[in-house]
């Protein structure tokens, strides 16, 4: 069971990690040039990121707990 506790960490840090590396892009264009206008409606914010650590982070957690429940079950 450490074995497979071991691999997973070593994949969520993996994954992390990559995941990371995608912040480190230039800011987009401010676009003054002219008839700009407004630009996207919450500023190209990257939502994507807290989505997915947040879904990350529920399967660790259902993992844990299916972990404990046979844990649990076998004493």
């Amino acid at each position: 069971m450490m074995i497979y506790l071991r691999n997973l960490l070593l994949i969520l840090i993996l994954f992390f990690s990559l995941n990371i590396s995608s912040f480190g892009d230039a800011p987009p264009d401010p676009g003054g040039g002219p008839g700009g206008g407004a630009g996207p409606v919450g500023g190209g914010a990257p939502l994507g990121g807290g989505l997915l650590f947040l879904l990350t982070m529920s399967f660790g957690l259902g993992i844990k707990k299916i972990y404990l429940a046979r844990k649990k079950l076998t004493e």
